[in-house]
């Protein structure tokens, strides 16, 4: 099913003029439950990758303080509670597993999201490649990384890929159930963005705070940066960080200002953000569909090297 956002309410830039040449393009994903191949974009579905190429590992300190499950345990643990239903083998997952039986050494790193070029174009593709897989570490805290393996970004070209990899290794367990996407199948769909009030000169960001004061509809929900998940875009609006915005995030090889990569959201839109809940989406629409969180519910961005995307992403929680 196609995904339409409605149109905003207002064309903020004509009440602002000086917004009109920031505008950029995005593509919200809209992931939704489903069953993805290899040869579609996709959230936490299987990977187009090489038989012959090493899948991706992190061998930093794993820690699990909350204890373990394995994969399919939390895969069970979500149709059950789908259901909303209390069971034993609810209580007995939730126990986890005794930490000391984590494997040594280096552990699989879980898909995350696959991008193909003619869904996402709002992507920096280096020179030769149209797909791009992202895949992390479910015991690392994501946020706030700078170089890590524990997030790992691969550029290919389908196109290479001759033998596809039968089956991916799985961690034996995961420490964050919530870093665990479900499968879901993605309805791109470009949008116009305009920068989150932190991204503004602090004068024409005071002038619609003044603004917003009367108005009807608001500049951070409404009007400038889309939720949920998405490629490229501006940066999503700081939640918590201090107010006086971002410092500069820069590529830990090359020390580049990265720009906006993607943007995993928690909720594809809440009270706040209602207005861009797609038109096809009946009011009271589940907002999660993916179960990834970070944090307590934050954003999750990752910003790019605009020298080499090749180089390794600083993700940020906001």
């Amino acid at each position: 099913m196609t995904r339409t956002t409605p149109p905003r309410p207002l064309d903020v830039a004509s009440v602002f003029p000086e917004l009109a040449g920031m505008s950029r393009t995005a593509t919200r994903l809209h992931p939704r439950p489903g069953a993805p191949t290899v040869h579609e974009s996709s959230v936490g579905g299987p990977l187009l990758w090489p038989a012959c190429e090493p899948w991706a590992s992190c061998s930093q300190e794993h820690d699990a303080p909350f204890g373990l499950k394995t994969p399919d345990e939390v895969r069970t643990l979500r149709r059950i509670c789908a259901r909303d239903v209390w069971t034993a083998e609810v209580s007995r997952i939730n126990t986890g597993h005794d930490p000391s039986l984590l494997p040594e050494g280096a552990h699989p790193l879980i898909p995350v999201a696959q991008l193909y070029a003619r869904d996402v174009p709002d992507l920096p593709f280096p020179e030769g490649t149209d797909l791009l897989q992202v895949l992390w570490c479910p015991f690392i805290d994501i946020e706030d990384q700078s170089g890590s393996e524990a997030v790992q970004l691969r550029w290919r070209r389908a196109g290479d890929v001759a033998e596809v990899l039968a089956a991916a290794p799985q961690p034996a367990y995961v420490g964050t159930d919530e870093l665990v996407p479900v499968p879901c199948v993605l309805h791109p769909e470009r949008v116009r963005e305009y920068p989150a009030a932190h991204d503004l000169d602090p004068g024409l960001a005071g002038r619609i705070g003044s603004w917003e004061e009367d108005a009807a509809t608001g500049y951070r929900g409404a009007l400038s940066v889309a939720p949920g998940w998405k490629a490229g875009g501006w940066a999503a609006p700081f939640t918590f960080r201090d107010s006086g915005g971002p410092e500069e995030l820069r590529c830990a090889r090359c020390s580049a200002v990265g720009e906006p990569l993607l943007t995993f959201d928690h909720a594809e839109w809440d009270a706040e953000t209602e207005s861009w809940r797609p038109a096809e989406e009946a009011d009271g629409a589940p907002t999660t569909p993916t179960q990834v969180t970070v944090g307590r519910g934050y954003t999750l961005q990752f910003y790019a090297c605009p020298a080499d995307p090749r180089h390794p992403p600083v993700t940020v929680m906001q």
